[in-house]
């Protein structure tokens, strides 16, 4: 039997976004049958104690206080970055060029500029088979994945409308406290470029069309917020009588969209001639929702049905089909049939999944492409379009919610 090859993994960062990515990269060749063999190799961070703490409770074999000693060490072969926006055109550019395969968090960096950059280097690197992708999660949960498989199926038809709500609310606490992800040098936005682009990648993505234009509005509703306190998971809770500092990003961003028309051919081209633009949508990402813990949600409605999904559901996906059940309306599906996007390496029917398998399938997915020599989805060029609508948002809603062309 030949040995399969291995991946070795540097992954620069260690607090959420690195526990997730960690558990996946362990768990993915447990599950699926994979072209390569991942190898955690050496994990990077600032704090040696914090970064020495990580390896030891997450399984990497060494450590590195400074990303750009992964960079260096040739028993590398993937970068793996989840550390704060502001960091990840240096980083995955120094590593693209050194010859090491990216995968990197969303969004993909903190500008349009940034992004460009990024996107020419791994275009350029990708020439030489050196791969990379962006971390857009949500994109492999099986419910989503299985929405995608219907549109493109043609089961919706025509899409007309297009939901996308992003809701939770662990900073409704105007006392919690000032994290990185509060300073838009550090985080680019809030809850715009924090939820609201897993929206903004999810419905292109499932859709198959980008935004073309949007009217956005943002508001931050605490100013200033406590430099210290206890932190617990994203937020806490900072001393209320203690210093404060700015908040520089948004709390809530709200906006309407258009998307760009679809011209080619199939059942339903002539409807689609008499269209003179893409579909309508409307999203909402906020931070405040009260009560909303994870409330991912996109709906798209066609002009033969509809589907909805919402996360904090995640294991099912409601499906209208307006020629089977015209006065039944929306039935559920529980997606964990073998025949669902991912199901089959896991559980038997009906016994769900959790927030951490959509990164082990998005392991998966990246080295099964990086095995077979091709472009992972989504590619840079894929959240540099993302990047694109995020920078109209924040256009429109610094010039009193104009149109802004995307």
């Amino acid at each position: 039997m030949t040995e399969t090859r291995p991946l070795r993994v540097g992954m620069v960062g260690y607090a959420f976004m690195g526990a997730a990515h960690s558990h996946a990269w362990r768990t993915a060749p447990r599950f699926f049958d994979l072209p390569l063999a991942p190898e955690l190799t050496a994990v990077a961070g600032r704090n040696e104690e914090g970064v020495r703490a990580a390896a030891g409770k997450y399984g990497w074999a060494s450590i590195e206080t400074d990303w750009r000693r992964l960079i260096e060490r040739d028993d590398i072969d993937l970068i793996d970055i989840c550390t704060p926006g502001n960091t990840h055109a240096e980083i995955a550019i120094a590593a693209l060029e050194a010859g090491k395969h990216v995968l990197c968090e969303k969004p993909l960096a903190n500008s349009v500029e940034e992004a460009e950059k990024m996107t020419q280097v791994a275009q350029a690197a990708a020439e030489r088979g050196v791969l990379s992708m962006c971390g857009f999660s949500y994109r492999r949960t099986p419910a989503l994945a299985l929405a995608k498989r219907m549109v493109d199926e043609g089961r919706l038809g025509e899409i007309r409308h297009v939901r996308a709500q992003y809701l939770q609310d662990w900073l409704s606490d105007a006392d919690a406290p000032l994290t990185w992800r509060l300073d838009k040098s550090k985080s680019g936005s809030g809850s715009l470029g924090d939820i609201g682009a897993h929206s903004i990648d999810a419905a292109q993505w499932i859709t198959g069309l980008n935004i073309s234009g949007v009217s956005a509005l943002l508001e931050t509703f605490v100013k200033e917020r406590p430099v210290g306190g206890d932190f617990v998971g994203l937020g806490g809770h900072g001393g209320s009588d203690g210093p404060r500092g700015p908040v520089t990003v948004d709390d809530a961003a709200l906006f309407t969209a258009r998307f760009e028309a679809k011209h080619d051919g199939g059942a339903d081209a002539g409807s689609r001639s008499r269209t003179a633009a893409g579909p309508i949508g409307i999203f909402e990402a906020t931070r405040f929702a009260l009560g909303r813990k994870n409330a991912m949600r996109l709906e798209l409605n066609g002009t033969k049905g509809s589907i909805a999904f919402d996360f904090e559901d995640m294991n099912s996906l409601q499906y209208y089909d307006s020629a089977l059940e015209p006065d039944a309306g929306f039935r559920k599906i529980m997606v964990t049939e073998p025949s669902h996007p991912y199901a089959a390496n896991w559980w038997p029917t009906g016994h769900g999944l959790g927030y951490e398998h959509g990164f082990t399938h998005q392991v998966v997915d990246l080295v099964t492409a990086i095995g077979a020599g091709e472009q992972p989805t989504p590619s840079f060029a894929d959240a540099l379009q993302v990047q694109k609508v995020l920078a109209a948002v924040e256009a429109s809603a610094e010039n009193a919610s104009r149109w802004q062309n995307v």
